[in-house]
């Protein structure tokens, strides 16, 4: 499998932490937290917390602080397919595919459900034929963009599409919780709203680097569920972040990691370019202790994160354009991505 063609959207409002802090502090919620609560928040939007901005679907920082089931429903209902197909479309120009060509969409969130689908939203805006498969893939949190991409390449693989369409999205600002609790509070600081796509082919295309999925590993472990996840409160997602997720996150990052790497014949040593998601600094710090990393190596993690939050399955699509953009040495490249499970996936890519 190749990705032939990447693209990425953001809302167009941008927010930096500074102006995030000024609103809650003018808000309705301030006064209905405590003074733990505040002083999280003020730690986490004034410290260096590797997030400088964020893009949030809001027409003003006011907004965000409307929570309720309905406001909510609506806010991801608006925006999710807008930034989906905005995503697609732009791999689509990329890859140089016409839409009546993908043979297959698979769409991934976690921050909001509609029924029919976000695939339906996508094959309308997009223009795909009718007789498209379309999949639509919810409830792996951060994690989603490797299994969505492994299903676009067992689809590939088995004669039922020529071209697959892959898309992440999350609206951040519809899965809004706010509550005395300090890992609904941390949430709540870090991420952002985006979506990244990319067209899967059975061959290269001229013209572009050659992107080439190798082999992949998975790990899943249930007893950790509780670390990181959503539940539902008052018709709402209220995000549960835990201590022990960056810990997680490197201890299972590196497992997959040696799982392939072992298979190919490879050490870490021939990865060339680190295409990683970031929960958060504290995620990234660990995952460079643990792989013995030096502060280059996640450079396009961290940019990403800075500029855009936590993308939640979108931000691993973020973080390959960046490297390509930058022209990144070729070679073995490690891409990997984890979350609610508790969950972690890598691949293997080979760039030219």
């Amino acid at each position: 499998m190749h990705l032939v063609g990447l693209g990425t959207a953001t809302p167009a409002n941008r927010y930096t932490k500074a102006e995030c802090l000024l609103a809650f502090q003018q808000s309705d919620w301030f006064s209905r937290l405590d003074a733990r609560s505040h002083l999280i928040a003020r730690t986490v939007l004034q410290r260096d917390n590797g997030i400088e901005s964020r893009r949030l679907a809001l027409d003003s920082l006011a907004d965000v602080f409307s929570i309720d089931p309905n406001t909510l429903a609506q806010r991801f209902l608006k925006h999710a397919p807008k930034l989906a197909s905005e995503a697609a479309g732009r791999a689509l120009a990329q890859a140089g595919l016409d839409a009546q060509m993908i043979g297959a969409v698979v769409v991934s969130t976690c921050t909001g459900y509609l029924c029919p689908g976000l695939s339906g939203y996508v094959v309308e805006r997009l223009g795909l034929r009718a007789g498209v498969q379309a999949f639509d893939l919810v409830g792996q949190g951060c994690a989603a963009a490797l299994p969505n991409l492994q299903l676009g390449r067992a689809l590939l693989a088995s004669g039922a599409a020529d071209h697959v369409l892959s898309v992440c999205v999350e609206v951040s600002s519809a899965a809004m919780y706010l509550d005395n609790d300090p890992g609904v509070l941390i949430s709540a600081c870090l991420f952002g709203d985006g979506a990244g796509a990319a067209v899967l082919s059975r061959a290269s295309q001229a013209g572009t680097r050659a992107v080439e999925w190798v082999d992949h590993s998975s790990l899943i472990d249930p007893s950790q569920r509780g670390a990181l996840m959503f539940e539902q409160r008052d018709g709402m997602l209220r995000n549960i972040l835990t201590r022990a997720v960056p810990t997680l996150a490197a201890e299972h990052a590196q497992r997959v990691l040696v799982t392939v790497l072992g298979r190919a014949g490879l050490n870490q040593g021939d990865v060339s370019a680190w295409i990683m998601h970031a929960g958060g600094r504290d995620v990234l710090l660990a995952l460079a202790r643990r792989f013995e990393l030096d502060d280059d190596a996640l450079r396009y993690s961290a940019a990403m994160l800075r500029e855009y939050g936590n993308l939640s399955s979108a931000f691993v699509y973020f973080v390959l354009e960046a490297a390509l953009a930058d022209a990144a040495p070729g070679g073995w490249w490690w891409l990997s991505s984890f979350g609610a499970g508790f969950s972690c996936h890598g691949a293997l890519l080979k760039v030219a």
